[in-house]
């Protein structure tokens, strides 16, 4: 068999802990958190979002880590390996396909993004930012955006860090990589979040964050048309809803394989329970500090907390062109953003090159370039998606090329992936041999079965059959 490879593994928990970690804190909890809270209300939309997270998202955890760990595989295989022992269908294996595809489809437009971090530590490091206004922070954006040069290498600068990191291996590698980067992740948060505290509106963002206004769950018409077309006042907001659950999944990095091959490199001793709160925390605490880091600059400096993505990359460089000691914070933030856009995407190469070096036998540096490669080229056309470059015009369905590979894996992949993730683990793997693998107290597991069992499923189900209606319907 040609993917006769030895499997690698983690050399201590501490080490999957900080992988796991970085796995899930990325963009999604530093770039888009903070403005999908702004635009979807602030509390409520917090609220909502950590119901997800422990009450969806950490069982869905528990389930993939589990699952990674008794098949020590790539998802593929492991998927369809414990398929054939649980004497389950072969097509199981699809979930496995979904999370590399998937996870191949979303590193191909997040190395974009990270790209732009990188693009944007080097501006605030050399003072671009000192003293712009709001058009010329919009122009700066959109003109970096439109350059087909400059976008490309930003991209491919920051697809040969990855790359790099994931081809030195599990240990050699990936947890030399999160072990530095993770700490230091965590200090420049803290230190972000102190020094918005004394130069921003905090009392403000505490208000906006930890104060849920329910009523912003209700959708309201918002423009004439709409209220003169009949639009009912006041209806509960199912938008809303998709998108906490999106961000929750995104922010854990669930159903894109990467947790799962994570999961492939544990060793039995580790407790994969007290694992996955510990994962679930530090990821929620990440999306809450950066929002305390963030919006008090955001209502000092009057600007918009639902700017979209728009709020990062041409919102902030003002306020930090303004503030005492911009360049420096500037850059320490834009720095966050890239150390977090690194320990993610490490982690979504990461399922794609297990599975081509388990199929191949190839060695892992010439799996990680090819991959690697392979997804900076299919990411030049989400490049060449944004402002007014050669393909911003292309639509797919009314989206942007980037936009809708974000959609494609964000509201359909990925809670597809998560639902038939649940339904395996909780209908068709026996309660025993899950049991025999988690090793829990006997009531941890029987609320972690029911959680998985039916919360989850029911759940994203019902979330999702709503998306697809939406989308039909219109």
């Amino acid at each position: 068999m040609a993917g006769a490879t030895q499997h690698a593994h983690w050399s201590s928990r501490w080490a999957f802990i900080m992988a796991a970690v970085g796995s899930a804190v990325g963009l999604g909890n530093i770039w888009k958190f903070p403005y999908e809270a702004g635009q979807g209300g602030g509390g409520a939309f917090v609220m909502v979002y950590l119901l997800f997270v422990f009450f969806i998202g950490t069982p869905m955890l528990v389930a993939e880590l589990s699952l990674g760990r008794r098949g020590q595989l790539s998802p593929v295989g492991t998927m369809k390996k414990i398929a054939q022992e649980e004497k389950k269908s072969h097509w199981w294996g699809l979930i496995g396909w979904s999370g590399v595809v998937g996870a191949f489809i979303v590193i191909s437009f997040y190395s974009v993004v990270g790209g732009w971090t990188l693009a944007y530590m080097v501006k605030a490091a050399m003072g671009s930012f000192s003293g712009i206004d709001a058009a010329t922070a919009e122009s700066t954006f959109v003109g970096y955006i439109s350059d087909p040069v400059m976008t490309l290498v930003s991209h491919f600068a920051f697809m040969a860090i990855t790359i790099f990191i994931v081809a030195k291996g599990v240990q050699g590698g990936l947890e030399k990589a999160v072990t530095v980067l993770m700490p230091a992740l965590f200090a420049i948060l803290i230190i972000l979040v102190i020094y918005s505290g004394f130069t921003g509106d905090f009392a403000k963002t505490i208000d906006f964050l930890f104060n849920p206004d329910f009523n912003e769950l209700l959708y309201k018409p918002n423009t004439p048309e709409a209220i003169a077309a009949g639009a009912p006042a006041q209806r509960f907001s199912f938008d809303m809803v998709l998108q906490a659950l999106g961000q929750s999944f995104f922010s854990l990095s669930l159903a894109l394989g990467s947790i799962m091959t994570y999961g492939s490199y544990l060793t039995k001793d580790v407790k994969i329970g007290r694992s996955a709160v510990t994962i679930a925390a530090a990821d929620s605490s990440v999306a809450l500090m950066a929002g305390l880091a963030i919006f008090p600059i955001v209502f000092a400096y009057g600007l918009d907390v639902a700017g979209g993505g728009g709020l990062v990359f041409m919102s902030l460089p003002i306020a930090f062109g303004q503030m005492p000691l911009g360049i420096v914070f500037g850059t320490l933030f834009f720095g966050l953003l890239a150390v977090a856009a690194i320990t993610s995407s490490i982690s979504l190469l990461e399922p794609p090159v297990s599975y081509v070096e388990e199929k191949t036998g190839w060695n892992r540096r010439k799996v990680a370039i090819t991959m690697g490669v392979a997804a900076g080229v299919l990411g030049i056309l989400s490049a060449y998606s944004q402002g007014t470059n050669m393909l911003a015009d292309v639509r797919i369905f009314g989206l942007n090329i980037m936009d809708a590979k974000d959609f494609l894996t964000n509201n359909i992949m990925m809670p597809l992936a998560g639902l038939f993730t649940a339904l395996f683990v909780g209908w068709f793997v026996t309660r025993k041999s899950m049991m025999e693998e988690l090793a829990m107290e006997d009531k941890t597991f029987r609320i972690w079965y029911f959680l998985a069992r039916f919360v989850s499923p029911t759940a994203i189900g019902i979330i999702f059959i709503k998306l697809i209606y939406d989308t039909i319907v219109g």
